[in-house]
């Protein structure tokens, strides 16, 4: 699969001409190669949104509300295509990519509604004949950086309330899955959102800090939104503020899950597994811990480990409808067989599955 910079609604190559490989972390073929976004290349796209926020900032809310319901319509018919390419890119079973195009589409259609919702206030005043009110208005460009593990819910999130509030969209996907992203970006621009409205660029991870920064500091970017992991999260946080941008961030957890001794077991168990399993585990609010009644704990753990073992592993590239399929990466590999390592050490014992290869 090749990928393509969008800007100004074409597809066009990194201007030096670089390209990213996505490998497969199981076979070690070649799975997506992408051009990567250089600095030139996020300043091209900045200038795009600045130029095209003077008339979609203009745009009127019905006209918006349009817009975003016709991208839900295409996305769903996408459905198909998302599957299979979340499959090959990010090991995603079946289950999972149709939930991220489903719900997508829905939070489109929520957005959509909320274009005729966006009010100010009137405030109460003690000059006689004088009306004092608030009104709220679109405030540039967004800059809104996705990462892999929710590819289509976490990218449709981000770019759809910016542009439902009149703003434009530099939509930043992630080098892990950059075809997929690349799909999310064509349904908003199939749909008629003009040009400029919403540029997509994915950049090699070697680039990715100084295409941020270029990005951050560019004036038309007045906000950004990140979703990743708490260390790159950190670093998004402090460049913004030295550029004094407004910044969201939303990071990685540690969700526990709390058994207690009068619960439903059967229901603990298959609430415990959907937490801990779904995506192999590799969502930001999967399970990370388990808190059981001493009580009970010992029939919990059996229980559970039993219901493990019963699910389908594989590769959902050709078993689609498996549960658990191949991490994100040898290195995601690595870091969980470390961590099973140090808690066996530490008089922990495996009761289901093993360490990875």
């Amino acid at each position: 699969m090749n990928v393509q910079l969008v800007i100004d609604n074409q597809k066009q190559h990194a201007a030096s001409g670089k390209t990213y490989r996505r490998i497969d972390p199981v076979s070690a073929q070649l799975v997506t190669e992408g051009a990567a976004c250089g600095i030139e290349d996020a300043l091209r796209a900045a200038a795009s949104s600045q130029h095209a926020f003077k008339t979609w900032s203009r745009v009127g809310p019905t006209e918006r509300r349009r817009l975003l319901l016709a991208a839900a319509d295409v996305l769903e018919s996408k459905m198909a295509t998302f599957c299979s390419v979340m499959a090959e890119e990010i090991g995603a079973s079946q289950l999972w990519a149709q939930f991220n195009v489903g719900a997508s589409a829905n939070l489109l259609r929520e957005a959509a509604a909320l274009t005729t919702q966006i009010k100010g206030e009137t405030i109460p005043t003690d000059k006689a004949g004088t009306l004092s009110m608030t009104l709220r208005q679109p405030v540039g460009t967004v800059l809104s950086i996705v990462p892999w593990n929710g590819p289509v819910i976490l990218g449709a999130r981000a770019i759809a309330y910016p542009l439902a509030c009149g703003n434009t969209v530099i939509f930043k996907g992630s080098e892990n899955s950059p075809r997929t992203h690349e799909l999310l970006a064509q349904s908003f621009h199939e749909a008629g959102f003009p040009p400029g409205v919403l540029n997509f660029i994915i950049s090699a991870p070697e680039d990715a800090s100084a295409v941020t920064e270029a990005l951050i500091a560019h004036d038309t970017v007045r906000r950004i939104n990140f979703t990743g992991s708490t260390n790159v999260g950190r670093m998004i946080a402090q460049t913004s503020a030295r550029y004094l941008k407004r910044c969201l961030l939303e990071l990685g957890g540690k969700a526990p899950f709390i058994v207690l001794d009068d619960a439903d077991l059967q229901g603990a168990v298959n609430a415990a597994v959907f937490g801990a399993f779904l995506y192999q585990g590799q969502i930001c609010m999967s399970t990370e811990r388990f808190v059981v009644d001493e009580t009970i704990a010992d029939r919990f753990v059996e229980m559970f480990a039993a219901r493990i073992s019963d699910l389908q592993t594989g590769n959902p590239v050709s078993a689609p409808a498996c549960v658990i399929g191949p991490m994100i990466s040898q290195g995601s590999v690595q870091r969980i067989n470390q961590l099973l390592d140090d808690a066996t050490r530490k008089g922990a014992r495996i009761v289901a599955g093993g360490l990875g290869e």
